[in-house]
């Protein structure tokens, strides 16, 4: 990427601020902080603020990492994915496709976050979990994947315990469980469509968190 691509992407900028980094040539703001031994891709952004790539990280595709995020140790960011805010990815954590990692969320050891998914506020996920999808999580910890499921209207997330998330719907499951009907009909879904979600609660109530 061209320092005149990136002008387009960002808006005015002023060409002292920034530079390309040696491993991969791709662009960082000055006051953002990368080892030499990461890689940031030519047409990645390490953006602003305190944004720090240390250790072997790689950054590359077209992804961008700012604000006051980290990405450390052999994690990897790509595709389109946005790390910002005060989010960490670390360990051997990839992020990828268009996915976004940001507030306090934390995403370490082998954990993969991919598609259009989303961690953020104060959600860790670690171990071998697998977010995706369209799925949203945003607390409490989570060392194995959580339940996700898309539905033939909208997808469903046990976005944080005890609770599932339903197109911008967050509530508990008990909750749910009364008043997905009456949800149901509000949104306009067919007596089949109301049932089907009504099933998919059950199993969020039987295996989730």
């Amino acid at each position: 990427m061209t320092f005149e691509q990136l002008q387009e992407k960002l808006g005015t900028l002023s060409p002292e601020e920034w530079h390309q980094h040696k491993s991969g040539g791709g662009w960082v703001n000055n006051l953002a902080k990368v080892d030499d031994t990461a890689f940031i891709g030519e047409n990645a952004i390490v953006v602003s603020g305190n944004a720090r790539v240390s250790g072997d990280a790689r950054v590359y595709g077209n992804a961008w990492v700012s604000g006051n995020a980290q990405v450390f140790g052999d994690a990897w960011v790509s595709g389109d994915a946005r790390v910002f805010g005060n989010a960490r990815v670390f360990g051997d954590a990839w992020v990828s496709g268009d996915a976004r990692v940001f507030g306090n969320a934390r995403v370490s050891g082998d954990a993969r976050v991919y598609g259009n998914a989303w961690v953020y506020g104060n959600a860790w996920v670690f171990g071998n979990a697998r977010v995706f999808g369209d799925a949203r999580v945003y607390g409490n910890a989570w060392e194995k994947s959580p339940l996700f499921i898309i539905g033939s209207k909208h997808s469903l997330t046990n976005a944080k315990y005890g609770h599932i998330q339903i197109g911008c719907h967050c509530q508990t499951i008990d909750w749910w469980l009364e008043n997905y009907e009456d949800v149901g009909k509000k949104e306009n879904y067919t007596a089949e469509e109301i049932n089907e979600y009504g099933e998919y609660i059950k199993l969020f109530k039987k295996v989730g968190k």
